[in-house]
């Protein structure tokens, strides 16, 4: 007999954050910049693909630090938006 416990668990997406690429978005449009443009990189890597992010700003590509395994993709897209976004950040401060 089969109870709730031995049931195999449900597939479920990993939960994708976007904490980083929302608040890069709400900076954008406080400062009345035009929104952010994500573009994917790939590169083949033996039999896998690494991805990676960047994202265009005001006509400056800022790059992610690190590359993804496929499943992690929008990893690549928060670690662009965190990296804009501090320099985003610093470029006020030094500015104000």
């Amino acid at each position: 007999m089969s109870t709730l416990l031995d049931a195999p668990a449900p597939h479920r997406a990993p939960v994708q954050s976007s904490y980083w690429q929302e608040t890069l978005h709400e900076h954008c449009k406080a400062a009345q910049l035009h929104p952010p443009v994500w573009n994917l990189l790939s590169d083949k890597r033996g039999g896998r693909t690494a991805w990676s992010s960047t994202v265009r700003i005001q006509g400056q590509e800022v790059s992610a630090r690190y590359w993804y395994d496929g499943g992690y993709i929008n990893n690549a897209k928060e670690d662009a938006a965190e990296v804009a976004l501090q320099q985003l950040r610093s470029s006020w401060s030094a500015s104000g």
